[in-house]
């Protein structure tokens, strides 16, 4: 019964997000730029515990990331391609590496440091796996039958990473402890504490996210759990790692467009989606609130996206804009 519960639960929020979807598509509502908070949301503790160990700031980590992008060409052309593939505004590329590289890991000065490591990371030997169980073997498991509905790489592992939370997450089933842990954390983090990797900090799960975006779009191979040194190998890349930012800022787009929301205006928002993830899971709560406030809702940013618009005038320099 709690298997049969869990799985109607599930199916039945994602029939919700396609008929919202199909109902809303033509009240489509325009965020206007800016920030919603007059003043930026708390930041989290383990943010805060990160720059206490390294001594440092907030404006330091903010000036170093703004610093390399100023004046690393290359990376900024990368940047400008990647955009123009996706067709988004490349300032939200700049403004999820910004959030990212201030308020969790620090830039290294030379952005080509990341090819060693994507190198290292792609002949290593590991898997995908959880209280010894592969991510291959524990998808078998009857709760995620109903995902297998889904065919679009996107929708496949939301509702992958919903099921978790719903029917696992801080659970025992079946005499097996569940931790209180993401999805991410239990099964795709193989090497220590860090769940997110390279220039773009992107996780594995989000890397499987867009990977149908990608291959469409970029011609790169479809990757998959079977082969994790290849997904290590893309995120961790950096002229991969830009490519999957823009596919990332691009499917928090079209997740909320789906919803009745263009956010394209908005690069505090998508940076927002960059660093929380779950687009759709998010872009549905949303619909639902402003449904029940009469239309009245609009997306806010978190202290992340906050950063990014507050100084967007600066950023848009970065790219030959005032």
């Amino acid at each position: 019964m709690r298997t049969s519960l869990s799985k109607i639960l599930a199916l039945g929020l994602f029939l919700v997000a396609a008929l919202a979807s199909a109902s809303f598509a033509r009240e489509l509502v325009r965020v206007p730029p800016g920030n919603r908070n007059s003043e930026q949301p708390p930041i989290p503790n383990t943010s805060a515990l990160r720059v206490k160990a390294f001594n440092t700031t907030y404006e330091d980590k903010y000036q170093k990331i703004v610093s390399v992008l100023r004046d690393d060409k290359d990376l900024m052309a990368s940047i400008t391609k990647a955009a123009q593939a996706y067709q988004i505004d490349p300032i939200h590329i700049v403004g999820a590496l910004v959030g990212e590289h201030t308020y969790n890991i620090t830039i290294v000065n030379r952005v080509k440091s990341y090819y060693v490591k994507a190198l290292a990371y792609s002949q290593a030997d590991f898997k995908f796996s959880y209280k010894d169980m592969t991510v291959q073997s524990f998808l078998k498991r009857p709760e995620f039958a109903h995902c297998d509905a889904f065919t679009g790489s996107a929708q496949l592992w939301e509702c992958r990473d919903e099921t978790w939370d719903q029917s696992f997450r801080g659970k025992i089933i079946d005499g097996v402890t569940y931790e209180n842990m993401t999805f991410q954390r239990a099964f795709f983090q193989p090497f220590f504490a860090g769940q997110t990797f390279g220039l773009g900090q992107i996780s594995p799960l989000t890397a499987l996210e867009v990977t149908d975006l990608v291959h469409a779009t970029s011609g790169l191979s479809k990757l998959s759990v079977d082969d994790p040194q290849a997904i290590y190998r893309d995120i961790m890349d950096p002229d991969r790692s830009v490519i999957y930012i823009a596919a990332i800022v691009k499917d928090a787009m079209d997740a909320y467009r789906d919803q009745g929301f263009d956010i394209s205006d908005n690069p505090g928002l998508t940076a927002t989606l960059y660093n929380v993830g779950q687009p759709r899971r998010r872009a549905l709560a949303l619909r639902q609130a402003a449904d029940a406030a009469g239309g009245k809702k609009l997306p806010e940013e978190n202290y992340y996206g906050w950063l990014v618009n507050d100084r967007l005038t600066e950023l848009r320099g970065l790219l030959g804009e005032h």
